[in-house]
């Protein structure tokens, strides 16, 4: 019979070992989270034949989705499917504020979509270079509807194409979870820059989260701003 003592032996000397690096992975999710959070929306959409945000959607597309504040305030982008088939979007900001904004640009080649409101939120700071695999990344986003938080995890692969989502691909492929309602959100590093844009969740049975989703690269979204700047 295997010692009980034994086992909680072992599993202190497991934590012990692995104590040393926690701090350090609370931290910068801590630092990420305080840098980029203000420039992270929510997204509500209104679906055709209802006068409410929230009420509509199509199976499997969740009732909100999330935006990141890009290059100027007010300009956001976000997933092209969260609010391709809007009659109307609204935005929520970190505080709970709702602002009205306009589609301004439709990209559903790469799955992108930029919004402009009025309020005066602050852009984030796009990241100057891809993450290195197996840095330390974050999702912040809509989960579900709740609001805004955060999920962290690391880069699992670079440069994931051909996957079938969209026409045009360049994916980050993270481990940090993304649930319905994360689409749009920001995938940014330990300083709280953007290094993509979270936009498919690899699954096969459900919208739940399997570890394997998708962003958007910032090198791609880039791009493909000044595209639909440009009106291409």
């Amino acid at each position: 019979m295997r010692s009980a003592t034994g086992s909680l032996a072992r599993l202190c000397l497991i934590l012990t070992i692995l104590s040393p690096s926690l701090p350090a992975f609370a931290d910068h999710a801590e630092r990420a989270w305080q840098v980029a959070f203000g420039s992270v929306v929510s997204v509500e959409p209104t679906w055709p034949g209802y006068k409410r945000p929230g009420f509509g959607a199509p199976p499997g597309t969740a009732p909100e989705g999330s935006g990141v504040v890009v290059r100027e305030p007010g300009l956001i982008v976000t997933a092209a499917h969260v609010v391709a088939k809007a009659t109307a979007v609204h935005v929520r900001d970190h505080a709970g504020n709702r602002h009205p904004a306009d589609i301004v640009a439709l990209d559903p080649d790469a799955d992108l979509a930029l919004l402009r409101t009025t309020a005066a939120l602050d852009p984030i700071v796009l990241a100057t270079d891809r993450p290195a695999t197996g840095a330390h990344v974050c999702i912040i986003a809509n989960a579900f509807g709740l609001d805004l938080s955060i999920t962290c995890g690391i880069v699992s692969a670079q440069a994931r194409a051909g996957i079938g989502f969209n026409k045009i691909e360049d994916f980050i492929q993270t481990d940090a979870a993304a649930n319905p309602g994360a689409s749009g959100g920001a995938l940014v590093d330990e300083e709280g820059r953007l290094v993509g844009m979270v936009s498919a969740i690899f699954t096969k049975e459900s919208d739940a989260n399997a570890g394997v989703n998708f962003a958007v690269s910032a090198a791609l979204l880039e791009r493909r701003l000044d595209r639909m700047l440009a009106g291409d």
